[in-house]
């Protein structure tokens, strides 16, 4: 009997069109307009023709007078560019929260704090009128059923901040689209024919990989609004003259390494239980000359030694972490005795990078740097290659946390969690307080699951994480979940939240919940076809809470603790408390 094969076709580049049908009338206009009428179509490869590009990764959209098309500390993975029409900018300090939609957490007093012991619903999942509805700003679907938020007096708006106008052909939203960093700025249509061509990631990159016009102008830009600022910020640049400071400027580089959409396929693999190492681009290596140090600006590196046959992980770099300055530093300091670079840098993800060369650093960097600021020499013991111990590298914080947990840290995405909560095993009783408290402080509504990945005595809890990369906040339509602006904590305004389960399908660590939403007696909520109205729920980190997290606080063994994972020593001074 003949053996029957199941054949499916590999999945493709152009698989997945950003408008699926897109008028050739429209994308004939484009080719017909700046800046794409400038580049040279066979400046593109036959298997990425530009035509195929503006095809499949971009889609034309029509705003009205004072509907937002980004929202300061927003992530996005597409750029704009406008087509005709005009919008504003919202400059510094912005537009306030309330407007925008966000929430307005206020710290509850002592007798509001007490008085949840009897007030709280006796049903979960309930949800008050004001949740229900829609409040500061009215969202609305277009033709397309994309949602649209629009500003409400948009006039009085613009009386008392201040904006920018900016014309047809500019770009707006490219640097956070590439380097998948919260959106600086709050854009809004300020005319009713407002028309944009909105360009998903992928398309972007590729138009810049294939017009240099188009990456100059990018990288201008980049250097001009968002470089120097970074550069500022970092202590070791801070004693720069301004020249010396545009010196460093012309000669940085910059790099994305990893998959854009790493989430995915890690929710993938962890469902099917064969979470394993993906393939991690190597970005600098082991026995190389340092050439340059690395600052890693968003995202994350793994720290890597050669051990045995394999690697070892020491550590790992998130955003304003410093690759290669030791090395660069030591053989400054020694330059009749330089060294190689003594540890790998790998991506985990996707990470964004600045590159300073060695030549840079020396010459214009190191002379007047705070001594303070830099790294001590290696030592001989350090440099020793028959060392079997490779975690006493970078200050010994892998030896102290131990290689297995390291692992598993890092194979599990962990590191990413500013208050990720972290429960020692060989304390914890299962009492259940810790759920208990959540849900008293959450009226009736517990937030968290009790249960997830471990490794010997320590488990990470399903509770938020509030992530260095929420990636959790691509994508939400309304902007109903977003960073709180006093902590920084990554939060969901029940108001605003549409329940599209956008969030929910990206968090990584299946943190985030559907519910259905109920009212006072228990019954669902619906809307006019009856369908349930749903809500995205999760922890918030007891924002409005006197004491913080109330799961923390209920532990009676001291066993549970909201911990920032992109700090290992915090993680080990706890384990040998």
């Amino acid at each position: 009997m003949d053996t029957v094969h199941f054949r499916v076709e590999r999945p493709g580049r152009w698989d997945n069109p950003f408008e699926p049908e897109f008028p050739d009338a429209d994308l004939d206009r484009l080719l017909a307009t700046a800046p794409f009428s400038g580049m040279q179509a066979d400046a593109f490869p036959k298997t990425q023709p530009l035509r195929q590009i503006l095809r499949n990764d971009t889609r034309l959209l029509r705003f009205k007078k004072g509907e937002i098309v980004v929202r300061a500390g927003d992530y996005g993975s597409s750029a704009f560019m406008i087509v005709g029409g005009q919008v504003r900018v919202a400059l510094p300090p912005g537009l306030p929260d309330r407007v925008l939609g966000r929430r307005q957490p206020q710290k509850r007093g002592l007798f509001r704090t007490i008085a949840q012991l009897w007030s709280n619903p006796k049903v979960q999942e309930y949800r008050r009128p004001d949740e229900l509805k829609p409040v500061q700003g009215a969202a609305h679907a277009d033709d397309g059923g994309d949602v649209r938020v629009f500003l409400q007096d948009v006039p009085r708006l613009l009386d008392e901040h201040k904006t920018a106008v900016i014309g047809a052909g500019e770009f707006f939203g490219e640097l956070a689209a590439l380097s998948r960093m919260p959106r600086t700025a709050t854009v809004f249509a300020d005319s009713d024919d407002t028309e944009l061509l909105e360009i998903r990631w992928q398309g972007l990159r590729d138009l810049l990989r294939f017009d240099p016009a188009l990456k100059e102008h990018i990288d201008q830009v980049y250097r001009k609004n968002a470089l120097q600022n970074a550069l500022r910020a970092i202590p070791l640049f801070q004693h720069l003259s301004e020249t010396d400071l545009q010196r460093v400027m012309a000669e940085t580089q910059f790099g994305t390494y990893g998959d854009y959409e790493w989430s995915g396929d890690y929710k993938r693999l962890a469902k099917s239980g064969q979470l394993a190492p993906e393939r991690e681009p190597v970005v600098a290596q082991e026995g190389d000359y340092p050439n340059g140090v690395y600052i890693v600006r968003s995202g994350f590196a793994r720290l890597a030694k050669k051990f045995g046959s394999g690697q070892r992980t020491l550590n790992y770099l998130g955003a304003g972490r410093f690759f290669g300055l030791r090395e660069i530093v030591h053989n400054w300091r020694n330059p009749a005795s330089t060294i190689a670079s003594q540890t790998s840098l790998r991506v985990i993800g996707y990470t964004h990078t600045l590159f300073i060369p060695t030549a840079v650093m020396e010459s214009i960097v190191l002379p007047g740097a705070p001594a303070a600021l830099l790294p001590v020499p290696f030592t001989a013991d350090e440099l020793d290659e028959d060392d079997d111990d490779p975690l006493k590298e970078q200050g010994g914080t892998g030896s102290r946390v131990g290689p297995e947990l390291l692992e598993f840290l890092t194979s599990n995405r962990f590191f990413n969690g500013t208050a990720t909560m972290v429960i020692d095993l060989e304390r914890c009783t299962r009492c259940d307080d810790c759920v208990r408290a959540c849900a008293s402080t959450h009226e009736n509504n517990p937030r968290f699951l009790r249960h997830g990945p471990s490794s010997g005595r320590v488990q990470v809890a399903q509770a938020c994480m509030h992530c260095t990369d929420p990636v959790c906040m691509i994508g939400c339509p309304t902007g109903a979940i977003h960073r709180e602006a006093a902590q920084g904590n990554v939060v969901i305004n029940q108001s605003t939240c549409i329940g599209c389960s956008t969030c929910s399908n990206q968090c990584p660590y299946e943190a985030i919940r559907m519910v259905e939403a109920r009212d006072g007696d228990g019954a669902f909520v619906t809307d006019r076809e009856l369908r349930p109205i749903l809500k995205a729920t999760k922890c918030d980190l007891c924002l409005e809470q006197p004491g913080g997290p109330a799961c923390e606080r209920a532990c009676p063994h001291d066993a549970l603790k909201r911990m920032n994972l992109t700090n290992l020593g915090e993680l080990a001074d706890w384990l040998e408390r």
